[in-house]
Formats: structure tokens, C-alpha cells, sequence
């Protein structure tokens, strides 16, 4: 169960990276709301990465994170 809810939050992820660079579907209620869900957990690691990248990599990091939670999971249970 755990493994599926991960998997689905990582999926959410990149699909909220991919519609950030197509504007013209931000007025979307859906994309709004992928949107808000992602932030939960993009905002505070964007708060440690520099300013100045050219690519937003917060997404990256935050998918890896979860990744390695679920190798963890995996191994220990």
C-alpha cells in the first residue's frame, strides 16, 4: 500500500514538472489542484536549493527522497 501511494505521489510529481512549462493549462481547476499537492512537499526543498538554477530540480530531489523511503520500506519489511 505504501508502495503504491509513493509511486502515485512520484507520478503526480512529474506530471505537475511537465504542465509548469505548458502555461496555457495553469487555469485549469485540475492543474490546480495537482498543483497544490505538489507544492506540499516541493516548497521546503526549494527553500535549500540555490536560486539561481536554470532548471527547477526541486521535483528531482523530492522524487529520489521518496524512492529511497520506498527502497527502505522494502528492505526492513
Amino acid at each position: 500500500m505504501i508502495r503504491a501511494l509513493i509511486n502515485l505521489y512520484c507520478f503526480l510529481l512529474i506530471v505537475d514538472w511537465i504542465l509548469s512549462y505548458l502555461p496555457q493549462f495553469s487555469h485549469h481547476n485540475i492543474v490546480k489542484k495537482i498543483n497544490m499537492i505538489a507544492e506540499f512537499s516541493l516548497r521546503p526543498v526549494r527553500k535549500y536549493l540555490p536560486q539561481d538554477l536554470p532548471l527547477d530540480i526541486s521535483p528531482l530531489v523530492v522524487v529520489l527522497a521518496l524512492k529511497l523511503v520506498q527502497a527502505l520500506f522494502t528492505i526492513l519489511w
